[in-house]
Parts: structure tokens; C-alpha cells; sequence
């Protein structure tokens, strides 16, 4: 009996070999150049459905199934990749996530398809689908939710002007503080839901050394105060959400 990771986990690693290993950076150029006229394009999609043949004539899938993957991920690949070149103007990082998104569906629906026993009724009645649940709604409230609660907070305490000391211009990634903060709650709930809240003082001191540095050289209090303000809610949240989340986690354990 085929277990759905134990069909999915090879597919990925296929898939990740040959996206991001195989694939010579030559190919990329040519994509762009000569969008379907590339024969590197034909020469990715090909790769990357020929190569799951390994895989699943090791977990001895029949071969009528091999062949529909072999054939739907060669396409898919095929029509994704057009899909990017094609979107010159879109943003590359957002089209980067959508195409390894829809990539690993497909693979996810194949290794559903394909595992003996299991039903979407039985996944929907696993022990640990509510588990699972209750994680997926607290890394989603940490994000964006947070992110809005934080900004609408911060309004009530505008950084003040200092005079000519105060620079207009603010120096700085667009959009970097709102990345930073992701990634700072992100790593915070991780931990606490680990468990590991040594971890969380060490992402808490790195960011403070880090900050320490750029709030140093400035003479403008309200800046500090601003940051502080801004990092300490940050991180009230998302421990509060870790711990409440880690207490229905282990309710559900007893």
C-alpha cells in the first residue's frame, strides 16, 4: 500500500533537482530570447517529466499512470514556462511562487490519486487534520492580519520632526520592514511551537544588535521609540499566538 508522503516527498525531490540543479542558467536566457522557438524550453518540460519515471518505477506504480504523469508535468512545465517569459511586466517573484505553487499540485494530486486507501473523507477525519488546521490559522494571522494590526497601531505615534536634523528621504529597502517583520514572526512562532524559546531570545537579540547599529547613528528619539514600539507589538502578537496555539495543541495531545 502506497503512502501518500511516501509518494509525494520523491516527486518533490525530483522536481527540485531538476528545477533547480539540473537546469543550466543557459536555458533560462534561451527561454527568454526566443520564448516558444526555444528548444531549451521543450528541453526543461522533457527533463522534468522523464525524470519522475525513476521514482515511480521504484514505488511500482503502473505504468498507464506513469505515462499520464510523464505527459500532464512535461505540458504543465511547458505551459507555465511560456506563461512566465511571456509575463514580462509581472512581478518575478510573485510569478516564481504561482509556478512552483501549480507545479507541486500537480504532483500532490497525482500522489493523492495514485495512494491506495486514502479518500478526502478520511483526510478531513485524520486525528491530526484539526492540528493542522489550528497551525495553518496562526502562521496566517502572524502575516498580513498582523502586519495591518501593527501599522493601524503605529499611526498613533507619528515619528516626530526634529528640525532641520530631520532627512525627508528614508534610506532603506521598499517594503523591507514589512518583510522583516514576516520573517521575525515567522521564526518566533516556529519556535514557540517547538517549544525551543532559547531560539526565540537568540532571533530577538540578533534583531536588536542589528537595529542597535543603524538606531545608534541617529539623534532622533522618536525614531527609536517608533522601532521599539513596532518590534515589541510584533512580538507580544505572535507569542501570544504561539502559546494559545500550543495549548490547544496540547489539549488535543490529552
Amino acid at each position: 500500500m502506497l503512502d501518500f508522503f511516501g509518494v509525494l516527498i520523491p516527486f518533490l525531490l525530483i522536481h527540485i533537482i531538476c528545477d533547480f540543479y539540473l537546469q543550466p542558467n543557459q536555458w533560462g536566457e534561451e527561454k527568454k530570447g526566443y520564448t516558444y522557438r526555444s528548444p531549451a524550453l521543450y528541453l526543461y518540460s522533457l527533463l522534468h517529466g522523464v525524470a519522475l519515471i525513476v521514482p515511480a518505477a521504484l514505488l511500482g506504480i503502473d505504468w498507464c499512470s506513469v505515462i499520464y504523469l510523464v505527459v500532464i508535468v512535461t505540458l504543465s512545465h511547458c505551459a507555465f514556462g511560456l506563461w512566465k517569459v511571456a509575463t514580462k511586466k509581472a512581478n518575478k517573484s510573485s510569478c516564481f511562487v504561482i509556478d512552483q505553487a501549480l507545479h507541486v499540485s500537480i504532483l500532490a494530486v497525482f500522489a493523492f490519486y495514485v495512494t491506495d486507501g486514502i479518500t478526502m473523507n478520511a483526510v478531513l477525519q485524520h486525528e491530526k487534520f484539526s492540528d493542522g488546521v489550528l497551525v495553518v490559522f496562526a502562521y496566517l494571522l502572524i502575516l498580513k492580519p498582523s502586519s495591518v494590526v501593527i501599522g493601524r497601531l503605529l499611526r498613533n505615534y507619528p515619528i516626530a520632526s526634529s528640525g532641520s536634523e530631520s532627512d525627508p528621504n528614508v534610506s532603506g529597502l521598499v517594503a523591507g520592514g514589512e518583510l522583516i517583520g514576516y520573517l521575525e514572526r515567522v521564526l518566533i512562532l516556529t519556535f514557540t511551537l517547538v517549544g525551543s524559546y532559547a531560539a526565540v531570545g537568540f532571533v530577538l537579540a540578533a534583531k536588536s544588535i542589528f537595529r542597535f547599529g543603524e538606531l545608534s547613528k541617529s539623534n532622533d528619539r522618536s525614531m527609536t521609540e517608533y522601532v521599539l514600539i513596532g518590534s515589541l507589538v510584533s512580538v507580544v502578537i505572535t507569542t501570544l499566538v504561539g502559546t494559545l496555539v500550543s495549548l490547544g495543541l496540547g489539549s488535543d495531545i490529552k
